[in-house]
């Protein structure tokens, strides 16, 4: 297949990208700059300029392939509403090219207050009121006729090269002089290294979309602790807690994530694709030296 990707010269895109020729399909990866072109081209992959508040670059990067994977949003939190707005307008877009057609297409999204307090499942339907906006779009494509469905991103997807959370607590501790926790730590996250998710991306191309959404999950729920006292360890710092109220004041703005209980399962995706995590798991990948380097 022809696949357009959008964020493909991203952490997890371009790790989407390496496996999808890896296993002979083309790319067609979105680009907007110089830097991101010539990181494609070095790939192998064909480039196709454009952005995601460029629509038509959008609709014309559909046009051209026989699927879309579809992982580009603007992370910027200061301005989140609109990056969601900006991320559903983009879905409709590419799907408004694959109405008609057999072409499949997966969007991205996360989990956050999917199923607060208890283990989230596929069959959990994103809450009325969610600012993501990307599983709804895809959904309401899907509802036109469009082969369209979710893979929802573990809150830590890691691997070297993350930029995601992880890296952001490593500086806030080493800023502070300790690692924190919000309560008493026992708050979970979900977790996957890039390369298991990129090889579900694939799979879920492959296999048929229909089964989704997916859940790109390794780890099903690591204590938001444990992942301190790593980060606490390496860099030999205190691991302590902070309430509730203490949380803003140390953690910025990732204070809301950082006690979030978000623990999530992949037994379905696993059963219906195939698909076994390979990579280390969170808490073991986290303690390898590129993360503090």
């Amino acid at each position: 297949m022809r696949i357009f990707v959008t964020g493909a010269t991203g952490f997890v895109g371009s790790a989407i990208v390496r496996e999808l020729m890896a296993s002979g399909h083309q790319v067609l990866g979105l680009a907007r700059s110089d830097t991101g072109a010539s990181a494609l081209t070095a790939m192998g992959a064909e480039v196709h300029r454009g952005a995601l508040d460029d629509l038509e670059s959008l609709r014309n990067g559909a046009r051209k392939a026989d699927a879309v994977i579809h992982t580009a949003f603007n992370h910027d939190f200061s301005k989140f509403l609109e990056n969601c707005a900006e991320d559903r307008r983009a879905i409709e877009a590419m799907g408004a090219v694959l109405e008609g057609s057999a072409r499949p297409m997966l969007v991205t999204s996360g989990f956050g207050s999917l199923a607060p307090g208890r283990l989230a499942i596929e069959a959990d339907r994103t809450p009325t009121g969610f600012p993501r906006l990307s599983e709804a779009a895809a959904i309401a494509v899907a509802a036109r006729g469009v082969r369209a469905s979710t893979v929802r991103q573990a809150a830590s997807t890691h691997g070297e090269g993350d930029h995601g959370f992880v890296p952001h607590l490593i500086a806030i501790a080493r800023e502070k002089g300790v690692a924190a926790y919000v309560g008493d730590g026992a708050n979970r996250w979900p977790g996957v290294h890039r390369r298991d998710a990129a090889r579900l991306y694939r799979l879920a191309l492959e296999q048929g979309v229909e089964d989704g959404p997916y859940h790109a999950v390794a780890d099903d729920a690591v204590p938001f602790k444990a992942i301190a006292e790593v980060i606490g360890r390496r860099l030999g710092v205190p691991v302590v807690s902070r309430t509730h109220e203490e949380a803003a004041a140390h953690f910025g703005w990732i204070a809301r994530f950082a006690a979030m209980d978000m623990p999530a399962s992949s037994a379905r995706t696993q059963s219906a694709l195939g698909w076994k995590p390979e990579q280390p798991g969170l808490l073991a990948d986290l303690d390898q030296d590129n993360y503090f380097a």
